[in-house]
Formats: C-alpha cells, sequence, structure tokens
C-alpha cells in the first residue's frame, strides 16, 4: 500500500546546464515539480511513494509519465489532458547554483487537476501521509481540487504535509500569495518552510517567533530551511511541556545546483516517518531524521537537475 501520496504540479525544468563558447545559456530538459519531486526522493530512499497530479498529452508528458514509473512511484492518479500542454518552467542558475524561475503555466496542464481527480484517493487504501505545496493554489480549478484532497484526507486520520513554496512570477501580488499561502495552515501536520517564506507569512525572521506563531495553527512539525546553516525545528510537545526546537547543521558540499535540494530534504524527512509510523516525539530521533534528509540534499546539490540529481538508500549508506 501507499505509505505517501503527494499532489500537485509535475512539469519539464528547462535547466541551464551551462554557455557555449560564445556565452549563448544551454538548457536541459530535466523532469520537476516540487511535489512530483518529493514524490520520487522519498521513493528512492525506500518508501512507498505516489503521485497526484497531471500532464498534457505531448512528448513532456510522456517524458513525466516514464520518470515517475522508472523510480517505482504509482502513477494511478497521474492524468491527461488533451487541451493544454504539460507545464514548463525555465530555470536559470548564477556563478553560485542560485536559481532564478519563469513559467509557461497560463495555464498549464498541472492547474487543470480536478476536484474529482485530486479526491479519488480517498475511495481507496489510504496513505500514512498526502503531501503537497503551495503551486497548486495560485489558481483554479487546481486550487479547489489540493484544498478539497487535503481537508478530506484530514477527516480521515491521514497526515497531512505542506510546503508553502513561493514563486512570485505565478501570484498577481504579494498579498494574493501570503493570504492562499496560508488557507492550508490549520490543517497541516507537517510544515517545510524556507527562512524567506517564513518572514513572508509570519512577518519576522526571527526562527524561535516565527515558529511559535506557524506552531499556533496546531502544526505538529515545523522544519524551516536555512540552506547553508541547516534546518530549524520546532516539534509540538505534550500538554504542560515545551515544544522541542533546535537546529541540525547542513552537510558541506560543492554545490553544483541547488535545484531540488528542499524537495529532497522533504522527501527523505517524510520517509522516515512513513517508516517509524508517525512523527517522532523524541529529539534524539527527530534529529536523525533530520541529519539524513540534509545528507539526502546536500548529495542533490552536488549534481545537475531535481530528479536526476537525488539520491538512493545505497548513496547514503543505508
Amino acid at each position: 500500500m501507499t505509505q505517501i501520496l503527494t499532489l500537485g504540479e509535475v512539469l519539464i525544468d528547462l535547466t541551464q546546464t551551462g554557455t557555449d563558447e560564445k556565452g549563448i545559456p544551454q538548457f536541459a530538459a530535466f523532469p520537476g515539480g516540487a511535489p512530483a519531486n518529493v514524490a520520487v526522493a522519498a521513493s528512492r530512499l525506500g518508501a512507498k511513494a505516489g503521485f497526484i497530479g497531471k500532464i498534457g498529452g505531448d512528448a513532456f508528458g510522456a517524458q513525466l509519465r516514464g520518470t515517475l514509473e522508472t523510480d517505482h512511484v504509482d502513477t494511478s492518479f497521474l492524468f491527461e489532458t488533451e487541451d493544454v500542454p504539460t507545464t514548463l518552467a525555465i530555470v536559470s542558475v548564477d556563478a553560485h547554483g542560485e536559481r532564478n524561475f519563469s513559467f509557461y503555466r497560463n495555464p498549464g496542464a498541472d492547474t487543470q487537476l480536478t476536484e474529482e481527480e485530486a479526491t479519488a484517493f480517498l475511495s481507496g487504501g489510504l496513505p500514512l501521509i498526502l503531501h503537497f505545496g503551495s503551486l497548486s493554489l495560485t489558481t483554479e480549478p487546481s486550487r479547489s481540487a489540493a484544498l478539497a484532497a487535503a481537508q478530506g484526507a484530514r477527516e480521515k486520520g491521514v497526515l497531512i504535509s505542506y510546503d508553502p513554496n513561493y514563486r512570485a512570477a505565478l501570484w498577481d501580488n504579494e498579498a494574493e500569495a501570503v493570504r492562499w499561502m496560508k488557507e492550508p495552515l490549520g490543517m497541516v501536520d507537517i510544515l517545510k518552510i524556507s527562512d524567506e517564506e517564513l518572514l513572508l507569512l509570519t512577518d519576522t525572521d526571527d526562527l524561535e517567533e516565527g515558529s511559535r506563531r506557524l506552531g499556533e495553527y496546531g502544526i505538529s512539525l515545523i522544519m524551516i530551511t536555512l540552506g547553508s546553516k541547516g534546518v530549524f525545528y520546532r516539534c509540538r510537545a505534550a500538554e504542560g511541556e515545551d515544544d522541542l526546537r533546535g537546529i541540525v547543521p547542513a552537510e558541506k558540499v560543492s554545490v553544483c545546483d541547488t535545484n531540488g535540494a528542499g524537495d529532497t530534504f522533504l522527501g527523505a524527512v517524510l520517509a522516515q516517518i512513513a517508516e517509524g509510523g508517525g512523527i517522532p516525539a523524541q529529539r534524539a530521533q527527530l534529529e536523525a531524521f533530520l541529519t539524513y534528509a540534509n545528507r539526502a540534499a546536500a548529495l542533490t546539490c552536488s549534481r545537475a537537475g531535481a530528479i536526476p540529481a537525488m539520491p538512493t538508500a545505497e548513496e547514503l549508506g543505508e
């Protein structure tokens, strides 16, 4: 039975891989999309993962389906449309490996996922975890579809994982982005957020205070990724006890491309939670999970692309 289902965008990352002798950027068509990345990362690390989303009936869509199936991700809920093309993201990379995104997605196939399609899994064997991200919330019908799937899953006891992944180019303005990125927080159990997104959603860059404000939504595990500095975590404690909080340092690595690093990190965390049957309540176990996830993310950063760069359990010595 599937342990982790992810929902949202699967797309082609046209990623800059270098320049030619005339300085003209060169691009490769890598498979990507944050929720799809998370599913592949979890699957490569031993979890039984599946994906809910929509592709176009084109060559890129066929490539993406093939990629997921090659990595043993269940595509029973990967739908196809002939009406719009598979979504494209153009990923430019600077000298430090940092990314700049632009999208061909107005509309793209991922935005056309319907509520009926997104909730179809609820009538079968349920996963332990449902994960989704905020790119599904940028437009209809995928917005209503994602929220309905998360609400339906939560009502059936599924753990809800969420990544408020901010991409300014996909929103009309920042205020609209913040409004919808906050919308699911009250039904989330596991939150992965970057330090930049923390400031956007909580109006503070203080890790303790920002995570406390997010914790008021009832979120059990909050992970704030800090790039080369590692990850800050806050894990809800039993009533009357202090929340577990701390920073787990990042693994040092020579960076080739940071694309997919956060998704690899989250996939690794979710895979371990699925294996353990729930969110760990002890500091030592939680920090061991996060250390493992940091190692996986570091290895992804050392290679080009998102999905192609993700490690296997064997590569991590498991």
